[in-house]
């Protein structure tokens, strides 16, 4: 009977046969729905990051050296501040780097799914788009900037005498787990921001203050014994580690690391996931 009802529909309208109809009773899960339309729209995440690496950096006159100098400029003030403070830490400017980078890569990819989202709202009354695909180009673009921001790292490694070992093969591992944290974060914070846009402020915040609750400038062994279990409830510790410690130390990260890593990286994406894909719709009328 439903089928009927489709064939008549495309007669009345002479709608060809290859076009689909939407037909709101027949969807399936939505989350999945939502993953095989950015499947179908993957050549629009192409070119959404592109266009980010493109206009962001077309009127420099350094271009994309900025990419490397920006997190180069960091370590070079925090390595001027806290290293006399942190001395015990051999070559302290590659370890404040590596763990740098793992959260500058965070905290960008998350803020610019929060922005692209909202201001992608007017794309949303006017066409249709999987909303997610913003939020998945923010990640690409994010991906492309920590790959060139590796070279600094490299360099930098070489001059402060940290040798550069084979487990940094294990990086991409690290990054395609934070890659999906960064997602399921980005999502979650993103549905909130449609409906409450004060929290794009708060969450500001909130990265100042877990900027400094992970172990990122300083090391884990200084952090007083009572306070070590809190700090192990923090995510970002282990992507942290499981990012510098195969760079810096030359070693793989500990089994402890990858499995919290894992879990959290699969749980905030799938939960995100599903949040954004079931709210999604109300987007165009909220933003």
């Amino acid at each position: 009977m439903r089928n009927q009802t489709q064939s008549n529909f495309r007669e009345d309208i002479s709608l060809p046969k290859d076009v689909p109809i939407y037909h709101s009773a027949r969807r399936g899960l939505i989350a999945l729905e939502e993953l095989r339309e950015v499947l179908r729209y993957r050549n629009l995440i192409y070119q959404l990051v592109r266009r980010d690496i493109v206009s962001r950096y077309k009127r420099s006159v350094l271009g994309i050296s900025w990419t490397m100098l920006n997190p180069l400029g960091m370590m070079i003030i925090l390595t001027f501040v806290f290293s006399n403070i942190f001395h015990m830490v051999k070559g302290y400017p590659a370890y404040v780097l590596s763990g740098l980078l793992a959260w500058t890569f965070f905290s960008q990819t998350t803020h610019a799914a929060i922005f692209n989202l909202v201001w992608g709202g007017e794309y949303f009354q006017r066409i249709y788009l999987p909303r997610s695909v913003f939020a998945l180009s923010s990640i690409g673009t994010g991906l492309v900037n920590l790959l060139l921001s590796m070279i600094p790292l490299l360099i930098v490694m070489l001059i402060v005498g940290v040798p550069i070992r084979l487990t940094i093969l294990f990086s991409p591992v690290a990054i395609i787990l934070l890659a999906f944290f960064s997602l399921g974060v980005g999502l979650l914070i993103s549905c909130l921001a449609i409906y409450f846009p004060d929290v794009i402020d708060m969450y500001q915040i909130v990265l100042m203050g877990w900027f400094y609750l992970t172990p990122i400038l300083y090391p884990f062994e200084i952090i007083p014994e009572r306070f070590r279990t809190l700090i192990h409830f923090n995510p970002m510790l282990s992507f942290v580690n499981l990012f510098r410690v195969p760079i810096y130390d030359g070693q793989l990260p500990t089994a402890a690391d990858l499995i919290i890593a894992f879990v959290a990286a699969l749980v905030t994406v799938g939960i995100g996931w599903w949040v954004f894909a079931r709210k999604s719709d109300e987007f165009a009328y909220r933003t």
